[in-house]
């Protein structure tokens, strides 16, 4: 007993560096080979380790492991290290060698000068999933440092590590683009600094029952892993917030200790056999309240009841930080917006489909794509713009915004193919604009294994599925879509795919009764109207079809059914020909 009090334990940033392919470069010339990574750790790693108070653990053979008191120190070492390597530190007569260095923060336990524990475990675990030059870090190395260092960040996603109980989240730092001076953000892309970031503190169970406390961790700690599915958003890690578990602190402090704007936080109460939840979403800047709701859930569910409520929870909070975010971005003067801002202020009038107010979105698209070319949303956000503009007749070049629409999504993929949105606008685009309707499908199943939760992707895949001819598997995402955002901004695209799905199954009643609900939800959807018109028509109501069809020709004049039924990607012919005979039972012209 005496032995385990004396251990002395401190928080430290553990750093490994290891040579890539050692084995192959001795195997080639075993004396140069050490000389050059002598040099290189006598000339570049050491000093610099001095500079940034590191302290060396080990080296053995190819790898050294590294301490520091500091994880921003950590972190620039390692970014001066591997700009030293591509720099030719170990001069041009030695081999050159390539480095990978992972990163970890964690209590380590010191036992004679040497340090171990998981902490350590962890950072050797992540260093293969760096590649040569890259520097890779957990997500808590992410937290200490986002708001501290101008770098950014790319998602790895959660893996499972040799001995380690839990997954781990691992973040590939970007590469400094300057020829010195570390660090320096990537600036071509939307960088973690830049993105609204929250933070979601454990749940208080009220009971004060600690043998309950599972729960109340427990759904916090998955409401986390839900929203850090989305690209749109930074959180927090559940390490880093676990620490507020017992501390009574204001929202304000916390967020100014860990840089945040937003908190999420809630409560468990449970009375006999019944549990609820009463969750609360927080602008800590204006003090204000985004958000706030109860659920209700029984004892015997309680983990079915934890899963379902961390979902709906982690869906409502991106479209309401949004909101916020983009409320912001408006008050912003014209000559100060970055990409971002341009991104949420298209967004604040996008949906309006008003003439103007659509056209001044696709203006500020552009105008971010220009600022950022790398920024993979603001590519998605253009093409789904352009996507928006042809299919509601709004385009004076169709075949024109169509390939650009189909490049620009091509492109956002490109830039980042694990954003579940640039995935689910490229799926919808290559389905509509492209008629390549089975990469359609496969782009919509790789959104959703990156994130379930995504409303958008379940909600505008439904479309997909009725260009197939299989409308009961797009009312089924649809109803996915629904449990998870009931009151979805695009609830009137929702609408009109429920109706089309209904149309595509000859069920004309029903269909009409979704497309008068999406007409009521916004008025200037061309694809609604049309829709609308046809259902009325086959359904035998003539003169609502006749009524209906005017508003198709008020917002589409050029309207014709020949060149509609030319693109508009229905599989099945069957679908088509009734889709075209209803426009003309509407009298609307050939």
């Amino acid at each position: 007993m005496e032995q385990v009090s004396s251990v002395t334990r401190r928080l430290a940033a553990i750093a490994f560096a290891d040579v890539v392919g050692w084995s192959s470069h001795v195997e080639r010339n075993d004396l140069e080979t050490l000389r050059a990574w002598k040099l290189l750790r006598t000339e570049l790693l050491e000093p610099k380790l001095r500079e940034r108070r590191g302290h060396v653990q080990q080296t053995a053979g190819d790898n050294i492991l590294v301490e520091f008191p500091s994880v921003v120190d950590a972190v620039a070492w390692a970014l001066e290290a591997q700009h030293g390597v591509s720099q030719g530190a170990a001069g041009e007569e030695l081999p050159h060698l390539s480095l990978r260095i992972s990163i970890n923060v964690e209590d380590v336990i010191v036992d004679e000068e040497t340090v171990i524990g998981d902490g350590v475990n962890i950072a050797a675990r992540i260093l293969p999933f760096a590649k040569p030059g890259e520097v890779v870090v957990t997500s808590a190395v992410r937290d200490y440092v986002w708001n501290k260092m101008t770098v950014g960040f790319g998602d790895l996603g959660e893996r499972e590590l040799k001995n380690i109980s839990r997954p781990i989240r691992i973040f590939r730092i970007d590469p400094p683009q300057a020829e010195s001076g570390i660090p320096i953000r990537r600036q071509p892309h939307l960088s973690w600094t830049k993105r609204p970031a929250i933070a979601v503190l454990p749940f208080r169970d009220l009971g004060g029952n600690a043998d309950q406390a599972y729960f109340s961790e427990g759904i916090s700690e998955d409401i986390i892993r839900s929203i850090s599915r989305s690209h749109a958003m930074y959180v927090i890690a559940w390490n880093s917030t676990l620490r507020y578990r017992d501390r009574m602190m204001d929202s304000r402090s916390v967020a100014a200790e860990l840089g945040v704007r937003y908190i999420l936080e809630g409560t468990v109460r449970r009375r006999a056999a019944r549990m609820r939840i009463a969750t609360e979403l927080i602008d800590v800047m204006n003090d204000r309240t985004l958000w706030a709701d109860k659920f209700d859930g029984q004892d015997s569910e309680i983990f079915e009841f934890q899963d379902r409520i961390a979902t709906r929870i982690a869906a409502e909070v991106e479209p309401k930080v949004y909101q916020a975010e983009s409320a912001r971005a408006l008050t912003k003067p014209t000559e100060s917006l970055d990409a971002y801002d341009c991104v949420l202020r298209a967004l604040s009038v996008f949906y309006s489909l008003d003439g103007r107010q659509f056209d001044d979105a696709g203006a500020l698209l552009q105008q971010a794509v220009t600022l950022d070319p790398l920024y993979a949303q603001a590519h998605a956000y253009l093409a789904w713009w352009l996507n928006m503009k042809r299919g509601e007749g709004r385009s004076t070049d169709y075949e024109g915004d169509a390939k650009r629409a189909i490049a620009g999504a091509t492109r956002a993929v490109e830039l980042d193919s694990d954003d579940a949105f640039c995935l689910a606008v490229a799926g919808h685009i290559q389905g509509f604009l492209n008629n390549d309707l089975d990469t359609a499908v496969d782009l919509f199943e790789r959104a959703l294994h990156l994130n379930e939760n995504s409303a958008f992707a379940w909600g505008i895949g439904g479309s997909t599925y009725c260009f197939l001819g299989r409308p009961d598997e797009a009312l089924e995402r649809l109803r996915n879509a629904w449990r998870l955002s009931p009151f979805d901004p695009l609830n009137f695209w929702f609408c009109t795919v429920a109706g089309l799905a209904e149309f595509v199954a000859g069920r004309y009643d029903q269909a009409i009764g979704w497309l008068r609900k999406a007409q009521r939800l916004n008025p200037r959807f061309s694809a609604c109207n049309r829709t609308l018109t046809a259902s009325l028509a086959l359904a035998g109501d003539l003169a609502g079809a006749r009524e209906a069809s005017k508003r198709v020709l008020e917002i589409e004049p050029g309207f014709r059914v020949s060149v509609f039924a030319s693109w508009y990607p229905l599989r099945r012919p069957g679908d088509l020909e009734r889709f075209a005979d209803g426009l003309r039972l509407a009298g609307l012209p050939e």
